[in-house]
């Protein structure tokens, strides 16, 4: 990759920076609309009349979310031979990343946990990041369909919109994509030499040799990352593993539905999980903070919350479950002899 000296490095660099001014300003926005009219008196005496247990329950089921991530990762990434990688470096290179995205601008933690595994392990960089790439897809699709669970059920407001739209066209616009991008993935991982052969002929076209070969590698380490979709039993266990730990995070946001007391139903927690985990992939800020609370307030008053108890829960739930992966996340980092500036300055080949 590009050092930060050379002119591609610097517009990499450039456009980083501006990603996370942009971030900084639409956090800042979000987070103004949320509390703009509540009063923080009454967030305050909301939080604290939470029910600890509930509370404690809802943190721990966010953070098992991670192991469980781990487990399923194991199964999309292999070393070059094949075989399965040791759990040990695979966790701590998805805690470090998902520490990454809570401490670091511009939504770094996927870039992070990719050079980490390739720090780690013996893979690829940009394996390892398709490997994260293909996760995402499965995400997008598990929760798309389970947003579509409780949209579907009786509890769900026919009216609720955001933006004008409706909830349930845009679920159903978000689940098209992600069946594309699963679509084309599959296209692409089945017949490996047609399109790495079709990418090397029109890059040997626009590009100067040296600049062709090297995005022909890259994209030869891309499509390797694809490789459990060519393996059934490993692309079931891919799309078990994604139902049981989207299943644990909505059965967290439930267990803090009740440390609040908020009258929203257990189907609740699959529509407000799915609207943030699509909600952050927009520019915000390190934690996706503003982002996060908008989404939530927006969610809980479908089911007709109050706007400061809204507001308390998600402020409350924000914080808690942030600091058990962040501090994980700097331990693991410590132990891998690597410092945030490296992280974020890092530029794998």
């Amino acid at each position: 990759m590009p050092s930060p000296t050379t002119p591609a490095g610097e517009s990499s660099a450039r456009v980083a920076r501006w990603t996370g001014v942009a971030g900084l300003v639409v956090s800042a926005v979000l987070l103004w609309w949320t509390l703009h009219d509540v009063d923080p008196g009454a967030v305050v005496a909301h939080a604290r009349r939470a029910r600890i247990g509930w509370l404690a329950l809802a943190v721990a089921l966010a953070t098992l979310t991670f192991p469980l991530r781990t487990l399923r990762w194991r199964l999309i990434l292999r070393d070059v031979d094949g075989h399965r990688l040791p759990l040990g470096p695979l966790w701590r290179a998805v805690a470090v990343g998902f520490m990454a995205n809570n401490l670091l601008p511009a939504r770094a933690g996927e870039v992070a946990r990719a050079y980490m595994a390739n720090r780690l392990l013996p893979v690829r960089f940009t394996t390892a990041l398709a490997s994260i790439g293909v996760e995402r897809v499965f995400d997008g699709l598990v929760m798309a369909g389970l947003i579509a669970v409780g949209v579907a059920l009786p509890s769900f407001p026919r009216h609720a919109t955001i933006e004008g739209l409706p909830v349930a066209r845009l679920v159903l616009t978000l689940g098209v994509l992600f069946g594309a991008a699963l679509v084309v993935a599959l296209l692409v991982v089945h017949r490996p030499a047609f399109w790495l052969g079709l990418a090397g002929r029109v890059l040997g076209r626009i590009l100067p040799d040296p600049a062709a070969r090297r995005l022909l590698a890259i994209a030869e380490g891309l499509v390797a990352g694809l490789a459990v979709l060519t393996h059934p039993g490993r692309f079931a266990g891919v799309v078990a593993w994604s139902l049981v730990l989207w299943g644990v995070n909505a059965a967290s946001f439930w267990a803090a539905f009740r440390a609040f007391g908020l009258p929203v139903p257990p189907e609740g927690a699959l529509v407000l999980q799915g609207l943030i985990g699509f909600g952050v992939a927009v520019p915000a800020s390190p934690g996706f903070v503003g982002v996060f609370e908008a989404i939530t307030r927006v969610t809980l008053g479908f089911y007709a919350v109050p706007a400061d108890l809204a507001v308390s829960y998600a402020v409350t739930y924000h914080v808690t479950t942030f600091i058990p992966i962040t501090v994980l996340g700097l331990v693991a980092l410590s132990r891998a002899h690597v410092g945030l500036r490296e992280l974020r300055a890092s530029h794998p080949t």
